[in-house]
């Protein structure tokens, strides 16, 4: 299993149809946006994918590399409904779909009709560890404290995370509890879909006894005092988080990042899949996206075409493997 979990670059929902439409106007879209690039965000707003995505939107603008980009919101099952959807607008090269590890694993524990196989890859952007967080007055001072009552009752110590089943934030507590020795069908995990707002307050007022997050989403409260980071799950310490021990550091033999890129529906022209490949090279090499990895703490992790497409042909089987390994399926 550790050997897996070391392997795997990163991080999955309740089993449920995916009754999707069949292709249509987009939310939030209109004839004046006819012409320009939509990017779905599989998930609500305020999580990681939806920060990527509209930074995405951002500097695209701001360098005069794209226009009219518009990100829109299309929760639901783990991120395997804007999976379908995405898969369901064949041909559309104006489409993309922000995704990363959780979409994959999403679509192995829901055994979604589609798969992340059936897109167009187009790039790989970022990774971002994730970190392990408690509230500032919470009574696990280190990890191990944390581990030590996690061990005494499993049952008795909640997790959150801003993943449906499947995704990195749910993942990474299974895999954790499988690396110190519990069994992860008795963890209590409680997902905030998509993070947002939802978990800190969760964390905060003691809903949770600890959280799972990317590192950049928890940054000013991190700051503020509110919230403390137990270890972050890099092979290296994180330059935004000074001070907070890796989980190999703390004595966790587990190295666990989440990654995020993005996709297009499948049977896009060559030229549709060059121009999206094209404008996403202009926004890695700009200045604008150089700092945004700085300021939310993402380490860059630019790949592009077949490069691509082979990376996610490996992750998907890592994944499929770690579900299966953890009883996730």
């Amino acid at each position: 299993m550790r050997g897996r979990t070391r392997a795997l670059s990163g991080a999955l929902a309740v089993v449920l149809s995916l009754l999707v439409g069949a292709c249509g106007a987009w939310p939030g879209t209109g004839d004046a946006a006819a012409d320009g690039r939509r990017i779905v965000v599989p998930n609500t707003p305020g999580g990681g994918y939806d920060t990527t995505a509209r930074t995405v939107a951002r500097v695209l603008e701001e360098t005069g590399t794209a226009s009219d980009v518009e990100v829109f919101n299309l929760p639901g099952a783990g991120g395997t409904v804007g999976l379908q959807r995405t898969v369901d607008e064949r041909g559309n090269g104006r489409l993309a779909l922000q995704m990363g590890l959780g979409v994959l694993g999403a679509s192995h524990v829901a055994h979604a009709k589609v798969t992340v196989a059936q897109t167009t890859p187009i790039a790989r952007l970022i990774e971002e560890p994730e970190a392990v967080v408690v509230r500032a007055d919470s009574p696990y001072r280190t990890l191990a404290d944390l581990v030590a009552a996690w061990r005494e009752d499993p049952r008795g110590v909640t997790v959150g995370g801003g993943s449906s089943p499947g995704g990195p934030e749910h993942l990474l507590p299974m895999a954790l509890a499988d690396a110190i020795g519990i069994q992860p069908k008795k963890v209590r995990y409680v997902a905030y879909d998509g993070g947002g707002g939802d978990l800190l307050p969760a964390l905060l007022d003691g809903r949770v006894d600890f959280a799972t997050s990317g590192v950049g989403e928890f940054l000013g409260q991190i700051a503020a005092g509110q919230l403390r980071v137990l270890a972050v799950t890099s092979d290296r310490p994180v330059a935004t988080l000074p001070g907070v021990p890796t989980l190999k550091a703390a004595g966790i033999d587990l190295v666990f990042d989440n990654w995020r890129g993005i996709v297009a529906p499948p049977g896009i022209s060559a030229a549709d899949r060059k121009r999206w490949i094209e404008a996403l090279t202009a926004l890695h090499t700009s200045r604008q996206w150089q700092a945004e990895l700085t300021r939310h703490g993402w380490t860059d992790a630019f790949t592009t075409g077949g490069a691509f497409a082979t990376y996610l042909a490996r992750q998907d089987k890592a994944v499929a493997e770690l579900v299966r390994h953890l009883g996730l399926d």
